[in-house]
């Protein structure tokens, strides 16, 4: 019976389990998560989560749905160690898993304040069903929040905290909001939403000295001055979780390096997820991509693999970002020197921007315009060839 393991309960880990079971993987599924939750979703985290109640965790499939299909959760479980020689996953309790194909989906982990003290209250970080608990209880009878980071987390807390009629302060450090992933007509115009909501921006802002009064948040010093507050939310990135895969000597690089078929520089060890860096066509360079639709496109292409039906992974990025009354899609990757168009939507406050690297269509990038998104979709989807190779071994379907 062919045995595989996988490192991880986010999304990419629970996509990849309903994946094999789809294909009829006749083997033995097992999936190892350092959280005491069955994989649950990941995008509520940031919006409904902290302020709906009751909160009910949101599982991506419940508890049957492995059961019976036969699926092994090893819950409150962190592997420590691969002995890639003896295909052997060791765990913190000193108990171990042998392996036929070991996937790493770890994720990503928050980046934290340099120097600060995870003990210190009111600080917080959001990556986990626990971080919005946390985060959710200590928001009660706030006034004002600080909110370091204009990314994509930092932007949908603060209107979701907004929204809840707490003062908001984001702090972004770059010389826009998200000017690494949007073109510039997004960024001024998310900043002018957010602005007319009520949150207040420092940008092109650096935090010189983070405030603590016994040992409780109570600002941050500026250059132009002080802000106070006893809650503060830090959102500035996430690195990928590589610590398992370089101590297993995998080849790593801002992530776990894979092919175009996912797999690591040992045949029998696959990464999928945000820990997974892939070789990305269009740019002819190796990325990173944290998002859903990334993860579990990966754990479909990998199940195919390994169920005797490889595909090589040449993905078309989508994704979404719901801010307030705001919901921004985008579909490919912005680059700044591609031409772009602006096409004004069919009713108030929609548009999208077309953007080309010559005559060919890269990105599109749509404000309240899900059909203009949809269609893109499907028109730079229609450009992206799988390549098949019937040599590269996989395990036989049932």
């Amino acid at each position: 019976m062919c045995r595989i393991v996988i490192v991880g309960g986010g999304h990419a880990g629970a996509q990849l389990c309903a994946s094999l079971i789809e294909a009829q993987f006749n083997g033995q599924i097992t999936l190892v998560t350092e959280e005491p939750f069955l994989p649950y979703h990941r995008p509520p985290l940031s919006k409904t989560l902290i302020k709906d109640a009751p909160v009910v965790l949101p599982e991506l499939r419940g508890e049957a749905f492995y059961r019976n299909a036969g699926v092994l959760i090893l819950r409150n479980k962190r592997a420590v160690a691969v002995d890639r020689a003896s295909h052997i996953v060791t765990l913190a309790d000193n108990t171990s898993l042998e392996y036929d194909h070991l996937v790493l989906a770890t994720g990503a982990r928050a980046r934290t304040l340099p120097g600060v003290a995870d003990s210190i209250r009111g600080l917080h970080y959001l990556r986990t069903y626990a971080d919005a608990m946390s985060l959710r209880d200590s928001l009660r009878g706030v006034g004002h929040l600080i909110i370091l980071g204009g990314g994509f987390i930092g932007l949908e807390l603060a209107a979701t905290v907004r929204s809840m009629g707490i003062s908001v302060t984001v702090i972004e450090s770059g010389l826009r909001l998200l000017a690494r992933a949007v073109s510039p007509t997004i960024s001024e115009h998310l900043l002018h939403r957010h602005r007319e909501s009520g949150i207040v921006f420092q940008i092109n802002a650096n935090v010189e000295e983070l405030l603590v009064e016994d040992r409780h948040i109570a600002g941050v010093r500026l250059q132009n001055g002080v802000l106070r507050s006893d809650r503060l939310i830090a959102c500035i990135g996430a690195h990928p979780d590589t610590t398992l895969a370089q101590a297993a000597g995998l080849a790593c690089n801002n992530g776990i390096v894979v092919d175009q078929w996912l797999c690591t520089s040992d045949p029998d060890v696959s990464a999928i997820g945000d820990c997974a860096a892939f070789p990305y066509q269009p740019w002819k360079q190796t990325l990173r991509l944290e998002s859903v639709q990334n993860a579990n496109d990966q754990a479909k292409t990998l199940a195919g693999r390994l169920c005797g039906n490889p595909l090589s992974y040449m993905p078309v990025p989508w994704f979404w970002s719901d801010q307030g009354d705001v919901r921004l899609q985008i579909t490919g990757l912005w680059k700044p020197e591609y031409t772009s168009e602006l096409r004004e939507g069919n009713r108030d406050e929609s548009f999208s921007i077309f953007h080309y690297e010559g005559d060919t269509l890269r990105a599109v990038e749509s404000i309240n315009a899900p059909a203009d998104h949809i269609a893109a979709r499907r028109q730079l989807q229609a450009t992206a060839l799988n390549q098949v190779d019937a040599s590269y071994r996989i395990f036989p379907k049932a």
